[in-house]
């Protein structure tokens, strides 16, 4: 099978082939017909260390997938043969699993849901991450109606599913994004843009004009430095929350968050059902086939992100 991964620690991701997986007890082989990307794809490529965690080379890269149930592995399971799926690769070792290949098997209990008829599975793809990434900062933060929230990276997959939940709740929210972005924000339901370009400094002045007092949840997305997160918990009212999914420490006496995913069949499915009521977007800005990953996955580390970015495998 077709697959990108990385052949060493330091290498650079590229195409191989490998042979196919087969299921052990208690998985399922999923075809795959669609694989999104996702910073942490690149970021574990970026970080791979010799004395890391337990690895297999070649590793293969991806978190991310939809497709179809092709075989099922021994013993008891919840899904059958040519059951529409999407989920999260999770089991390790790293590099065993991965979604950036043809197939991939998982184990039945893992974050893999079924597809609802009404939603592609190009769509679906691009749910388990990031998706559930925003209902759970959602959910950390108990963002209510009639809060406000500024949201520092706006436009990437994570900040374009998390301005529509929190939209959908009565929340205002502030998008800061980097040039022509507003537009596109408003559109998923933001109450207001703020431009990031020239630096954190530069929005201030607009989010004190909207809220003297302050807004009361920050999620800052892309901050990687203690500065420039700094001058975004400055804009929090007295008693608001911040929420960094970049592991960035926050200024003294600021309430902080530091974001962990943890993905559940229950929440991949309220998700999915979301989208099927057409209550949920799926912002799939670039569809690419699967050897175009290796550039994308480059690109991707430059930031700048719009929506998401799928694989057709």
């Amino acid at each position: 099978m077709r697959a990108i991964a990385v052949s060493a620690v330091r290498a650079e991701p590229g195409l191989v082939e490998l042979p196919k997986p087969d299921p052990g007890a208690g998985e399922v082989r999923v075809k795959i017909e669609y694989a999104s990307l996702n910073p942490l794809d690149r970021q574990l490529a970026d970080a791979l260390a010799d004395d890391a965690a337990p690895q297999v080379f070649p590793l293969v890269l991806g978190t991310d997938f939809a497709g179809r149930v092709d075989m099922i592995g021994s013993g008891d399971n919840a899904f059958r043969v040519g059951d529409a799926v999407f989920g999260r690769v999770a089991a390790p070792p790293l590099g065993r699993h991965g979604a950036y290949a043809e197939y991939v098997c998982v184990p039945q209990d893992s974050p893999i849901a079924l597809v609802p008829r009404e939603v592609p599975l190009r769509a679906a793809a691009a749910l388990p991450s990031a998706a559930t990434a925003a209902a759970q900062i959602l959910s950390d933060t108990s963002v209510r109606g009639g809060s406000s929230l500024l949201l520092v990276g706006a436009t990437g997959g994570v900040g374009s599913f998390l301005t529509q939940l929190a939209a959908a709740r009565g929340t205002a929210v502030v998008a800061a994004v980097r040039g022509d972005g507003g537009r596109r924000m408003r559109a998923l339901g933001a109450a207001a843009t703020v431009d990031t370009s020239c630096g954190p400094e530069a929005p201030a002045a607009a989010v004190r004009a909207l809220y003297p007092e302050g807004v009361d949840v920050l999620v800052d997305l892309v901050s990687t430095d203690t500065a420039s997160f700094a001058a975004y918990t400055g804009l929090l009212r007295d008693g608001g929350i911040a929420v960094t999914t970049r592991d960035v420490a926050p200024p003294p006496g600021v309430a902080c968050s530091a974001f962990r995913l943890t993905p559940t069949r229950a929440l991949l499915d309220g998700l999915a059902a979301a989208v099927a009521r057409g209550e949920l977007d799926v912002p799939v800005d670039l569809e690419l086939p699967l050897e175009k990953a290796p550039q994308a996955l480059a690109q991707n580390r430059a930031g700048g992100a719009r929506g998401k970015t799928v694989f057709a495998v």
